[in-house]
């Protein structure tokens, strides 16, 4: 559980509540069901009618990321790689083919497998690259479906706020109705603000940070095998690999 995504959360709606509580406000005012399903409804389905289907999926599959620390630690995956290479400087490539069988990072298990069947470093390097950039793209296109719903939120708050005030204009003659249209189109323009600048572009943000770590992770990787295809010690690769996550 990524602790600092929760607190962000917490933090900045119970800023806006509290400070609507201490101006005298209350919570009732800002729970308005027509605006809510005018900005999320209408946010959701624009992104969905410019994004193509298999980055918009990928999207939300991604979003449990910013409450999910990632899985993989720097410190773990270093040790990895210094194992792999001890096993290659004893027992040879072909010592690293029980390993294959049991690495659970698809790319990882990729150029170990590559490693394994002989391939020359600036072989692996290529293949590995392309699969890096690959990843990497798909990441950023996702993280970018949330950012263009932090873009479209506050326009759509405008149109709840157009809509409300068509409302209350066409019930001028009855005081009763005002309220309910004064209301949605001042909760809307609330709703698709906050919406956008408390939750999707930060999101967008956190998905892109994730992006940046499991990268250096990847190079880390790739630096690693072609060291230990090249036949370097395992103590060179460690503390050259170190350098990928210099800053603490």
């Amino acid at each position: 559980m990524d602790l600092l995504s929760v607190v962000g959360v917490v933090v900045a709606f119970a800023a806006i509540l509290g400070g609507n509580f201490l101006e005298g406000g209350h919570m009732s005012t800002l729970l308005n069901g027509p605006a809510a399903l005018i900005v999320i409804g209408g946010t959701f389905g624009a992104a969905a009618l410019q994004t193509p289907q298999p980055i918009f999926v990928r999207a939300l599959k991604m979003f449990k990321l910013v409450f999910k620390a990632p899985q993989h630690q720097f410190e773990e995956e270093l040790n990895k790689i210094v194992m792999w290479a001890n096993i290659a400087r004893r027992e040879g490539l072909l010592g690293l083919e029980k390993v294959v069988n049991n690495e659970m990072s698809p790319f990882a298990k990729k150029g170990l497998q590559l490693l394994v069947d002989g391939n020359e470093p600036a072989q692996i390097k290529m293949v590995m690259e392309v699969d890096l950039i690959s990843r990497e793209r798909a990441e950023h296109e996702a993280a970018n479906v949330y950012d263009a719903m932090g873009g479209y939120a506050p326009t759509i708050g405008i149109i709840g706020a157009v809509l409300g005030l068509i409302h209350v204009m066409g019930n001028l003659a009855d005081p009763s109705m005002l309220g309910t249209g004064i209301a949605v189109a001042f909760v809307a323009t609330i709703y698709g603000v906050g919406f956008a600048n408390l939750l999707l572009l930060p999101v967008a943000n956190k998905l892109r940070a994730y992006s940046r770590h499991e990268t250096q992770i990847r190079e880390m990787f790739i630096e690693g095998l072609l060291s230990i295809a090249e036949g370097e010690i395992p103590r060179s690769i460690n503390e050259k690999l170190k350098g990928f996550f210099a800053v603490s």
